[in-house]
């Protein structure tokens, strides 16, 4: 977290209803540069190819949101 965000603390809320869902929260700056890795494109591919779907962007009131919904 600290190495992107710029913060040492995220919260993650795990639940499942028929769906996995998955959600990852933090108050810190945002997405860091490009360092070559897959990044947010890439688990939004590996989501896809499961047929489940992610999100990911700035929080209203500061920090990044992820969340992912996965087939159960």
């Amino acid at each position: 977290m600290l190495r992107h965000a710029g913060t040492s603390e995220a919260s993650v809320r795990v639940a499942v209803d028929g769906a996995v869902h998955v959600e990852v929260a933090d108050r810190g700056n945002g997405p860091a540069g490009g360092d070559g890795g897959s990044g947010i494109a890439g688990m939004r591919r590996r989501a896809e190819s499961v047929g489940g779907q992610l999100s990911a962007g700035p929080r209203e009131g500061g920090g990044f949101l992820v969340r992912a919904e996965l087939p159960a």
